[in-house]
């Protein structure tokens, strides 16, 4: 850690860190066009500072980041540009595995990942087996995730499970539905952070956010620095969070 990285998370207090942080990473077409360059510019120059903002959180010792990185509508856009994102993401699990692996970090794949292709999920499948075992932050990759999507799905496994008689439909509880769904055995998600000045969760973990708090910011997501996510730690450190509760 240089000194630049230890005076910056020296600003959060530790005690009130939260445990899960989500992103929606917004803007990274928007932020290529105010440069004149093509989207794929943007998703580029992204990737650049998933990485940045990953190391703060291993240098924070977050639990757990999640990140949102395509969509199970993200398939609507043009050919060209999904095709791009794919190549991008399959070597970015490339390029970046070995180090994640060095830093400790537990990745996971969030979504229907067998939707991908052979390539892709062979990837996928190397960069997990790798840092199975690692015990740092918790790296979450939504890709082709969608909330309700995964809802369904953990609600279809237990309606599987209840068929074959393996429970009774009147023993499903909280816990037992969030066994099911892809986050299973992490903690809720605390704090959910947007970039590019939208204000919507955008079917982004819809369960695990219940009692999130929200940070927006109008940055873009390749302009979104270190410091900016430090600001929204700190912010969320001095929130009063009730949770429905009232308290005096």
């Amino acid at each position: 850690m240089t000194d630049a990285e230890y005076n910056l998370i020296s600003k959060v207090n530790p005690e009130k860190l939260p445990r899960h942080v989500a992103i929606i990473m917004d803007g990274n077409g928007r932020w290529a066009s105010l440069q004149g360059l093509l989207r794929s510019a943007g998703h580029s120059a992204g990737v650049k500072t998933l990485k940045k903002i990953l190391t703060v959180a291993v240098n924070l010792k977050l639990e757990a980041l999640t990140v949102y990185a395509f969509s199970t509508e993200n398939w609507k856009r043009p050919h060209a540009e999904v095709d791009f994102l794919m190549h991008l993401f399959s070597d970015y699990l490339e390029r970046e595995k070995a180090e994640m692996h060095e830093k400790n970090i537990r990745i996971r794949f969030l979504g229907r990942t067998d939707a991908f292709s052979d390539g892709i999920r062979n990837r996928i499948r190397e960069a997990t087996e790798l840092m199975k075992d690692n015990t740092g932050v918790k790296f979450n990759i939504a890709a082709n995730y969608g909330g309700r999507d995964e809802i369904v799905r953990a609600a279809q496994k237990l309606a599987k499970k209840a068929a074959a008689g393996e429970i009774l439909p009147d023993d499903i509880t909280d816990e037992i539905f969030e066994n099911e769904l892809d986050t299973c055995g992490q903690p809720p998600v605390d704090l959910v952070i947007r970039t590019s000045g939208e204000y919507r969760v955008s079917n982004f973990l819809l369960w695990q956010s219940a009692y999130a708090e929200f940070w927006f910011t109008n940055t873009t997501w390749p302009e979104f620095t270190p410091e900016e996510f430090v600001d929204a730690l700190i912010d969320f450190g001095n929130r009063d969070r009730k949770f429905g509760a009232v308290k005096n």
